[in-house]
């Protein structure tokens, strides 16, 4: 038992020197050498001027031109007008076929025996391929305006020509005067209907 107790205080010592001896080592590290001369201080006498970027890389593409949508805009313009301005010839050319002018008018072609003779059998108005085989009915029928003036294509079996068909009404309550009521045809033969194929119009 004397013997552990003396070894204990020996021990410590020893531990205590070898990491004193060790700090001692870490702190002492060599150190760099003194510089010999001063370090050279470079001046400007201008200000610097910095070089452009294309030096040393490509030059840059240039950035495609934006197209102006107007010629777009133009277009969808011009087609939205032709269209209404279809529509609107389309519209009024069959209110003009539905009238009782229009049919009274074709009756009295059909009926009348000089124009059978110039155009042949089979008088009828002129198809045409824009309105889907419908003639197309140039002018304007008002009944209530008190103006009617009408054209359009007629064919027969010998040839074609030109209806031209006016008649206006002075004042309400008065029956329609028939201005002018003939077929000029393609030959230039004048054939002036007879009043009395005229349609009757209602005042």
């Amino acid at each position: 038992m004397p013997a552990l107790r003396l070894a204990g205080p020996r021990v410590a010592p020893t531990r205590f020197l070898l990491k004193n001896s060790a700090r001692n080592f870490a702190t002492e590290l060599p150190r760099p050498p003194p510089p010999r001369s001063q370090p050279v201080v470079e001046t400007f006498s201008d200000t610097s001027r910095p070089r452009p970027y294309y030096a040393k890389h490509p030059p840059f593409r240039e950035l495609p031109r934006a197209q102006s949508k107007w010629p777009i805009a133009l277009g969808l313009l011009v087609t939205g007008v032709a269209g209404w301005a279809a529509f609107m010839t389309f519209a009024t050319n069959q209110e003009k076929l539905s009238s009782s002018v229009f049919r009274s008018i074709v009756r009295a072609l059909k009926s009348d025996s000089q124009l059978r003779e110039v155009l042949g059998e089979a008088i009828r108005p002129q198809p045409e391929w824009y309105l889907n085989g419908d003639p197309h009915v140039k002018g304007r029928i008002s009944q209530l305006q008190g103006n009617i003036d009408v054209s359009f294509r007629v064919r027969g079996s010998k040839g074609s020509g030109t209806l031209y068909f006016t008649s206006i009404r002075k004042e309400k309550g008065v029956p329609f005067t028939v201005l002018r009521f003939r077929v000029i045809c393609d030959d230039g033969t004048i054939v002036n209907i007879s009043d009395a194929a005229a349609p009757a119009l209602d005042s």
